[in-house]
């Protein structure tokens, strides 16, 4: 067998002038490519078999191949840097020159680094990144990519187009994160009336109304808040649904100040103000307010 391997590699180096013993090396080195794909395959059947979990799945998907493409690069670097002393002053020029020309892309790699220890997010997490808003599907070395949230799409909902965002934003700009510990926002709700309307009324209405819609909710929040706070300077002392009343020049304006889920905001609001809309019909004191001139002769 040594010999018919002997005679494969002088009749390749016949051919093409490659050694045989940089032959031995590139072959090595196709072999540990091969075996990590094959467990990398192996490996997510048996996961992927065991668990419907998209979540779960992902992690896995992504875990296995960041472990294999690092123990891969290992190995191949230790089958081709066999002679290191020699080569560590001219990799040590090499890396000054590309981190220079490629600032971006190390940055970003860096960034990705930061992204897996400090978790300003996870995927699944909906974030606002470098004025760009939407839920994180993938997280990349070099970019993330979010489904867009909002822009021309009214409230928050999805555009269906796909951002991919550079890693690097992480610190050159703000990171919103919607989700993440804490998955309930604050909402607000403007009503104005007219002056000669029951405002009292009408503000008893938006906190019934308010309460009615977000209740169910609360006990839940209120257990992310106290999760929260083990890890934040979080606090909140009311949970439940308060309206604020200011006046303003066409009327009283009355705003309820409420919680809700992140991605359940456009239709709790819908549900709101059709509620709103429904009871001050029904109440013959209450108008709503809206801009208007008056010409007096």
């Amino acid at each position: 067998m040594k010999e018919l391997f002997e005679f494969i590699y002088n009749w390749f180096h016949s051919l093409t002038g490659i050694s045989p013993n940089v032959q031995h090396r590139i072959v090595l080195t196709l072999l540990i490519i091969l075996f990590f794909f094959i467990l990398d395959k192996i490996t997510l059947k048996i996961v992927f078999k065991r668990n419907e979990d998209p979540a779960l799945r992902y992690k896995w998907r992504k875990g296995v191949f960041y472990l294999s493409y690092f123990l891969g690069f290992l190995l191949v670097a230790r089958v081709w840097l066999y002679q290191l002393p020699s080569l560590v002053t001219y990799f040590g020029l090499l890396s000054a020159g590309v981190a220079i020309a490629l600032r971006d892309p190390l940055t970003s790699f860096v960034a990705w680094i930061f992204i897996l220890w400090r978790k300003p997010f996870d995927v699944g997490d909906r974030i606002e990144i470098d004025k760009v808003k939407g839920d994180v599907i993938d997280v990349r070395i070099f970019q993330l990519t979010l489904i867009e949230v909002g822009n021309w799409v009214d409230a928050d909902q999805s555009t269906g187009r796909l951002i991919h965002v550079p890693n690097h934003k992480v610190f050159t700009g703000y990171v919103a994160n919607y989700t993440v510990a804490f998955p309930y926002i604050w909402e607000e709700k403007e009503v104005l009336i007219t002056f000669e309307s029951d405002w009292k009324k009408a503000k008893e209405i938006l906190r019934e109304v308010a309460d009615k819609h977000t209740s169910i909710y609360q006990d839940d929040a209120r257990k992310y808040v106290k999760e929260a706070s083990k890890k934040f300077l979080v606090y909140f002392n009311k949970l439940t649904p308060i309206v604020y009343t200011d006046v303003k020049e066409s009327g009283v304006r009355l705003t309820v100040r409420y919680f809700c889920p992140a991605r359940r905001r456009r239709g709790i609001s819908t549900d709101i103000w059709e509620d709103i809309l429904d009871n001050f019909q029904k109440e013959k004191g209450i108008n709503l307010a809206y801009p208007t001139q008056r010409w007096v002769r």
